[in-house]
């Protein structure tokens, strides 16, 4: 017990540290893209904080596995290299003792990557995509630099500003597209445009020397023409509608019943995400044997190899099942099964596995 709770702060510590940083580096990435909105106004400043906290929610199911594994790895690979593993070996510590560790931490980490993949994954895309539209229906041009061509999030609006001296002045020279319910669309081009407070929450603009087109599907001139000296546009309200269906963000439960191709892969992804945790974590202990005095993090490097392949065939076996190339049966199961099949050859394996005998003692 002393041997295993030793090993397990061997590891936790790594684990800690790799997945703090992995967070921090994701967040910073996408406070970036954020920032940019708010200040376009495209993103109000009271949701970056929300926006930011639901993505790093949903990303938090590939960031600990990897950072589980590359834990044990650099933990592991730096008992090897000083010659700590080979002190144990010889007191008795056996190979399957310090794969039950391993497993034990593995598991209990899966348990936590299953319940954010089921539970916490469609509530937080859920939460995103509410947020989405709400922030559509209280677009701020106050904010909107000139020059820049700002198209919501479904394409129902672009909005143009071709001049302004400075944020929250009057913009000159605007170029507006709405997409109309019927299927046609509006042209709207104002010499000026200044928004308007609004007391019910919705986006009001005061237009001066505005033309209005209205065309019809096929881009051919519909039967509005309007030249107006003052216009005022309305362009959003209180309500928010709700988001269209979307299998990231739909229920667990509702899933399983669905047998839509990109539903099958939504939901098998959120039940291989815990399989392929407690995988990598196995994995990482044949991957993790050095020689002693090897460089402590020599295995690393082939770590990241191995684990930057199997995302990537991940990633494509559940495009695949979403586009229908493959099956439901096997499904993205074929990633998670390919990593099995790895494990065993790294674990039976001399020159990978735990199965080498080094003076005497199984390594």
């Amino acid at each position: 017990m002393i041997i295993g709770r030793y090993l397990l702060r061997e590891i936790l510590g790594p684990f800690a540290v790799m997945l703090t940083v992995l967070c921090v580096l994701f967040m910073s990435y996408g406070v970036a893209g954020f920032l940019s909105d708010a200040v376009s106004g495209l993103l109000p400043l009271n949701m970056i904080a929300q926006v930011i906290g639901l993505q790093t929610l949903i990303a938090l199911e590939m960031l600990i596995p990897i950072s589980l594994y590359l834990a044990v790895v650099m933990a592991l690979g730096r008992l090897y290299a000083d010659s700590e593993m080979t002190a144990l070996f010889a007191l008795g510590w056996t190979s399957a003792r310090l794969m039950g560790v391993v497993f034990g931490l593995s598991l209990c980490t899966a348990v936590i990557v299953a319940a954010l993949s089921l539970v916490a994954r469609p509530w937080a895309y859920a939460r995103s995509h509410a947020l989405s539209r709400a922030a559509e229906a209280s677009l701020n041009s106050n904010n909107m630099q000139a020059g820049t061509f700002y198209v919501t999030g479904d394409g129902e609006r672009t909005i143009y500003i071709g001049r302004r001296e400075r944020p929250a002045a009057p913009a000159g020279g605007v170029f507006v597209q709405l997409r109309l319910r019927g299927g046609g669309t509006r042209i709207i081009y104002a010499v000026s445009i200044e928004q308007l407070p609004a007391a019910d929450g919705g986006t009001w603009f005061h237009l001066s020397r505005a033309h209005v087109y209205d065309l019809d599907a096929d881009g051919s001139a519909g039967e509005v023409a309007l030249n107006a000296r003052d216009l005022e546009l309305h362009l959003g309200n209180s309500s928010v509608s709700a988001p269209e269906y979307s299998a990231v963000a739909a229920s667990t439960s509702h899933l399983r019943s669905l047998a839509s191709a990109p539903d099958i892969a939504e939901f098998q992804w959120r039940e291989s995400t815990s399989v392929t945790t407690l995988l990598l974590g196995l994995l990482a202990v044949p991957l993790s044997r050095a020689h002693p005095r090897q460089q402590r993090n020599a295995k690393v490097g082939i770590a990241l190899l191995i684990y930057a392949g199997y995302y990537l065939f991940y990633e494509s076996a559940r495009t695949w099942v979403q586009i229908g190339v493959l099956p439901p049966i096997p499904g993205l199961w074929i990633a998670p099964a390919a990593l099995a099949l790895v494990l065993i050859l790294a674990l039976f394996e001399p020159r990978l596995g735990l199965g080498r005998r080094a003076k005497g003692a199984v390594v």
